[in-house]
């Protein structure tokens, strides 16, 4: 099982893309929490939400990019997954992201890919919340039932974990 947040939602994506192109083994099942998945930051998402969103803008994410890619062409199949690889053969995938974000649309672009793909995919939007917002456990009850669900997955998905799944 894969989990990861931010960033390291998207790398979640583009560890299994490159241990599917190697050839090794790759788990059970994958929860990514509000990824990063479209260095080309070309979703409509980072317009639309713009003033919405408190934690990015179109503007701050390409500034940070401008390190992340160091001269990298960002329309690359696992800098931008949402827009560009092939998602076929990756496990049962769980995509929570905020209605608010900026980085909505590499939820959905990803989502519809990858169904489109034959994966076993679930994007979970919640509705009027930030990025991160599942780190307001305890004080959010939006966190609260999203990490609940997340957990329900997992626990979900190892349950029916095959022997050959963990080799």
């Amino acid at each position: 099982m894969l989990a990861r947040d931010s960033a390291g939602g998207g790398l979640t994506i583009t560890t299994m893309l490159a241990a599917r192109d190697a050839g090794l083994p790759l788990p059970a099942a994958a929860v990514a929490f509000w990824p990063g998945l479209d260095a080309t930051r070309t979703g409509e998402s980072m317009t639309t939400k713009h003033g919405i969103d408190p934690m990015f803008t179109l503007e701050s994410l390409q500034r940070l990019g401008v390190h992340v890619l160091a001269g990298q062409d960002p329309h690359q199949p696992l800098l931008s997954p949402a827009v560009y690889a092939d998602l076929a053969g990756l496990p049962p995938l769980l995509i929570q992201v905020g209605s608010n974000e900026v980085l909505l649309d590499d939820s959905t672009r990803l989502t519809t890919r990858a169904a489109a793909a034959g994966v076993n995919v679930i994007l979970d939007v919640t509705a009027d919340v930030p990025h991160v917002f599942q780190s307001f456990t305890g004080s959010l009850d939006e966190a609260d039932a999203a990490l609940d669900r997340a957990g329900r997955f997992i626990l979900d998905r190892l349950a029916t974990e095959t022997p050959a799944q963990t080799a």
